[in-house]
């Protein structure tokens, strides 16, 4: 009866250095979400950086989630080069879409480059920004926040890349513009002709 006591004892004492091996395993974080946007030119997916721009991420997933970027069109593509400046896309500040601005949230404190296929915030002033997007075509570095420039230095809120369809992005980028078309007067020259309507944007499944 001892020997089997002490054998039994003896298996606890070893199973200690694995158990406790176990419960100090690091939990893997979670994968940031992916937005899938079909779009009349194609589909585009988007993974969302929550891990490193959580404020500016929520705020895109809560236009997909309540599905306020149904409908919405490319309204705006600024192209100061071949394949190189930016496609704008929301709700246009519809009163009905629109939800509160939100912090502004740097480059300089993400750790987000405005690299191809960046999506962004515009803005006016930090702290402006709601329902509007940005998406870049070309590195675009002057969007960066940089603290060594005199006056508002705070670039746009970076918060996404696009990593599938990159060449629906350029479909969207290489269509014509009217010389004449404006928005309430304003973007002459950048109003396509024929808008790419975005039909739906969804999460994709974990």
């Amino acid at each position: 009866m001892m020997s089997k006591l002490l054998a039994w004892m003896m298996a606890c004492v070893l199973a200690l250095p694995a158990m406790a091996q176990t419960a100090s395993a690091p939990i893997a974080p979670a994968a940031n979400p992916k937005v899938a946007i079909e779009t009349s030119a194609g589909r585009m997916v988007v993974e969302v950086y929550l891990d490193k721009a959580p404020i500016s991420a929520r705020n895109f997933l809560r236009y997909v989630d309540s599905k306020r970027l149904d409908g919405v069109v490319f309204y705006r593509t600024v192209k100061p080069a071949e394949h190189f400046g930016f496609v704008q896309f929301g709700i246009q500040n519809a009163p009905a879409k629109m939800y509160p601005p939100i912090r502004h949230e740097p480059t300089s404190e993400t750790g987000i480059k405005h690299l191809d296929g960046t999506l962004s915030l515009p803005r006016l002033a930090p702290g402006t920004a709601r329902g509007e997007f940005t998406i870049m075509v070309g590195d675009q570095p002057s969007f960066d926040a940089d603290p060594s420039k005199p006056g508002d230095n705070l670039g746009y809120a970076a918060f996404g890349r696009v990593v599938e369809g990159q060449e629906v992005l350029l479909k969207i980028f290489d269509a014509p513009t009217s010389p004449t078309k404006t928005l309430m007067g304003s973007f002459k020259g950048e109003v396509p002709e024929a808008p790419v309507t975005i039909v739906t944007a969804r999460r994709l499944p974990a």
